[in-house]
């Protein structure tokens, strides 16, 4: 599984307008529920209820908030960047500007994790190049 098996056109927003975190999970949702079946108020549900365990923000400007929904028939992948980096309480205490969130049929603990990986190295090779 690749990236480009997670996102399509549709699933990128190149230019979100967010003033903080809730903004951008609801944005993010809003788009997601475009693209399945699945309403946006559970994805909202979902992405902040992961987030109440602890940010998603994984430094470098980066967070890849993700969650379960049930009735997806597949992993998809949201690509946001957005306008103004916004204050995600990241690890590295810097604002996030780009917002890359997972979305999982509620049966796929394997297929979640693989993406997750593969979104999380994707990153972490950036930061060492």
């Amino acid at each position: 599984m690749g990236l480009e098996d997670l996102l399509s056109a549709q699933s990128v927003i190149p230019n979100l307008k967010a003033r903080c975190k809730r903004d951008a999970l609801a944005a993010i949702a809003d788009r997601a529920a475009a693209l399945t079946d699945a309403s946006a108020e559970s994805i909202r549900e979902t992405l902040a209820a992961r987030e109440r365990l602890g940010s998603t923000g994984v430094g470098k400007g980066v967070a890849i908030p993700h969650g379960k929904i049930e009735g997806l028939s597949r992993v998809i992948g949201v690509l946001a960047r957005l306008e103004t980096p916004i204050d995600f309480d990241s690890v590295d205490d810097e604002p996030v500007d780009l917002i890359f969130a997972l979305l999982a049929p509620a049966n796929a603990t394997a297929a979640h994790l693989k993406a997750l990986a593969k979104v999380f190295g994707a990153h972490r090779n950036q930061i060492a190049a």
